[in-house]
């Protein structure tokens, strides 16, 4: 008799083993490629190739369709193809830090925050950079460790062990120190944090222990971690984006104006805001391939909560 829910694979053996060589192979051989031409061919295979084999056009389609139902169809295959090369780009460049530390150091550089960040710098107060996945992410984080800001951060480790080895190892190559997202690693980005330091934590992904949050007008969970390490430390909140430019190689980094301290819901809140008003501006440099919502398994949670306040 067939088992009717099928086991999970545990990581690290051959089949992790063989896809981490494929994807070195694939790595080495972009990596060969003048840094233009790389990020052009790695993103038109992703998006021509890989996108049909994984999904993720349909996702981000089914993502389009829950928050902005009347966006049309030439927008809507516009965003998909977009969102989709700058998944790719963001990839291969964290693959090539001396470049991206290099294009970091020549990029537009502002924005109303930066005053308050060289402020706490001189003071020696902490300061928490918070951000989603829109544009050039690591490129945004590059711009500020050329510009001799020590910014640390915390890393979703990749279920392949192997590949996430090299993978984690582009993260500390840009600027120590990082941390594995868990306990232990939360623990110890407060404590470089609170020391007066400069870390970076991205904030935009579903997780069911978030507080729900109005994102691009659905809700969705959202976690306030970065609000209470801000409030705990006494450090500086501040947004900060890497907009792409419109041929997806240049980018400029922009720091917010802080958000000012108070409860941690409505910090979260407000750095949503700031994340939706970029996103509006440029909807193909946000990362639509996530799934953000999970509105089915939303409308399930609230389910079983209205069942158990009801309950005698």
């Amino acid at each position: 008799m067939a088992k009717s829910n099928k086991q999970k694979r545990s990581h690290g053996g051959w089949q992790d083993r063989l896809a981490d060589y494929v994807l070195r192979g694939i790595i080495w051989t972009a990596l060969r490629l003048p840094v233009k031409t790389r990020l052009k061919l790695v993103g038109w295979v992703v998006r021509r190739l890989l996108s049909p084999l994984l999904g993720w056009h349909k996702r981000v389609y089914a993502n389009l369709d829950h928050v902005w139902p009347d966006c049309p169809a030439d927008k809507r295959r516009k965003i998909a193809d977009q969102g989709i090369d700058n998944v790719a780009r963001v990839f291969i460049e964290n693959y090539d830090v001396p470049e991206l530390l290099q294009r970091g150091a020549t990029a537009g550089f502002g924005g109303p925050g930066l005053a308050h960040v060289e402020k706490a710098r001189a003071e020696g107060r902490p300061v928490l950079f918070i951000t989603g996945h829109l544009g050039a992410v690591e490129g945004a984080r590059c711009a500020m460790v050329a510009r001799g800001f020590q910014v640390g951060g915390l890393y979703r480790p990749l279920s392949n062990p192997f590949s996430n080895a090299h993978y984690a190892k582009n993260m500390h190559q840009i600027c120590d120190p990082v941390f594995e997202q868990g306990r232990r690693g939360t623990m110890g980005l407060i404590k470089h944090v609170k020391s007066g330091g400069m870390a970076v934590l991205l904030f935009d992904l579903f997780s069911s222990a978030g507080e729900t949050i109005d994102f691009l007008g659905q809700p969705a969970p959202t976690l306030t971690s970065a609000a209470d390490i801000a409030l705990r430390t006494n450090a500086l909140l501040v947004p900060f984006f890497g907009v792409r430019h419109d041929d997806f190689f240049g980018f400029d980094t922009i720091l917010e104006t802080p958000i000012e301290h108070g409860d941690p819901l409505d910090m979260m809140r407000e750095a949503t805001r700031r994340l939706e008003a970029r996103i509006e501006e440029n909807p193909g440099q946000w990362m639509w391939i996530h799934r953000r919502w999970k509105p089915e398994r939303q409308a399930r949670r609230q389910r079983k909560r209205a069942a158990a306040t009801t309950a005698p």
